[in-house]
């Protein structure tokens, strides 16, 4: 399939200052990015699409920087329109340093119309467009050039339908009385980047409960350092070790280079590499001030705890029925975990706010209030 658009590619700065130029009056801007990063961490911006509809501008990030103007355009103004936005966003914030604002997510916002919590877009089109795009491009080189005949239309299509998509949903938003819901939504995807992620990285992982205070430290601390170190070297986490790995050496808790190279999944390579690092980090968890130690989560399979999930999902599952939700649209498994081992453990239940909190905080009160004395 082909646009019936013209599409055209920007790679001076001349071509991308008339660019903007053409879009500042626009009413809402249809964006998306295409990038590379098998071999890295960050990714590495290969292709910024950006229309308002008359015409397709492709954007060569490897040939020309972003201005002050396109900046303007992407932190202000006319709606930007984005499907799926978060690696967008972190491209966008890599290559031109900005927040995108005013944020328009069309996979929330149809999430808020319907049962699918994360439609993609090729699935959306079909379902708001009956076009049927096609997918041969998916997996290309967007780092190479020039880029073929094939690539340009999948790229230009992956904006071509989205000022329509969006027409659609923005009337079906207002009619249910949700767009400020999708303006709550839009505007915590686009609030910039977790600083403190690589902090808490370790509490992503869901096997926590099967170790000990101190055990718990020492992966918290290989994690951080991973995390700070994959930044660092611009390098994929896997490559340098994986959570499982950092799991198994938590476990184990080594003591010297023979134990750590015992445990399961340790290379020789590894040891020789980082051994040293991981192993101060071990000792460092070993040495800890026993009351700063974090606190293994709740055993998951522990009928106290089973019945306050049950309970959380149970209004969950009611709620998203009556509001014609796909439950994962309202809250996730993480975070009824986080607000049952409050309750098991008597501490302030970290409740969500916003239109989330007025359909979930009061019932979920109410659901573990009729717990209150189970063990």
């Amino acid at each position: 399939m082909t646009v019936d658009t013209p599409i055209e590619w920007i790679d001076t700065p001349a071509g991308l200052a008339a660019a903007c130029a053409a879009l500042a009056d626009a009413e809402v801007l249809a964006l998306d990015t295409e990038f590379f990063r098998e071999t890295s961490f960050y990714p590495v911006p290969a292709l910024v699409q950006l229309s308002a509809g008359e015409r397709i501008y492709l954007i060569d990030p490897q040939a020309v920087t972003a201005d002050t103007a396109l900046r303007a355009l992407l932190a202000g103004g006319a709606p930007k329109l984005i499907h799926a936005c978060s690696e967008d966003l972190e491209v966008l914030a890599l290559w031109a340093g900005v927040e995108i604002a005013p944020l328009i997510d069309t996979q929330v916002a149809e999430s808020l119309l319907g049962e699918s919590a994360a439609i993609g877009y090729r699935g959306l089109v079909q379902a708001r467009c009956g076009v049927d795009l096609p997918k041969e491009e998916t997996r290309s080189n967007w780092l190479e050039r020039p880029l073929s005949a094939a690539q340009l239309d999948y790229a230009a299509l992956d904006v071509y339908f989205l000022p329509e998509i969006w027409a659609q949903q923005r009337q079906a938003l207002e009619a249910q009385g949700r767009l400020a819901w999708l303006d709550e939504e839009c505007a915590a995807l686009g609030a910039g980047r977790d600083v403190n992620a690589g902090e808490r990285w370790y509490l992503r992982q869901r096997q926590l409960w099967r170790l000990t205070p101190r055990q718990v430290e020492a992966y918290r601390l290989m994690t951080r350092w991973r995390e700070a170190e994959v930044r660092r070297r611009d390098t994929p986490r896997g490559w340098l070790a994986k959570d499982g790995l950092l799991l198994a050496v938590a476990e184990a808790m080594p003591t010297n280079r023979f134990e750590l190279a015992a445990v399961d999944g340790v290379t020789p390579a590894l040891v020789k590499r980082e051994g040293d690092a991981l192993l101060d980090l071990v000792k460092q968890a070993q040495h800890a001030d026993e009351a700063r130690l974090p606190t293994p989560p709740p055993v998951p399979t522990a009928p106290a705890f089973k019945r306050r999930m049950k309970a959380l999902k149970g209004v969950v599952s009611e709620r998203a029925t009556a509001l014609g939700l796909a439950p994962e649209r309202l809250s996730n498994r993480a975070e009824m975990e986080t607000i049952a081992a409050a309750h098991l453990g008597g501490l302030p239940l970290p409740l969500p706010g916003g239109w989330r909190g007025d359909c979930l905080a009061a019932p979920w009160r109410a659901a573990l209030d009729a717990l209150e004395g189970a063990t």
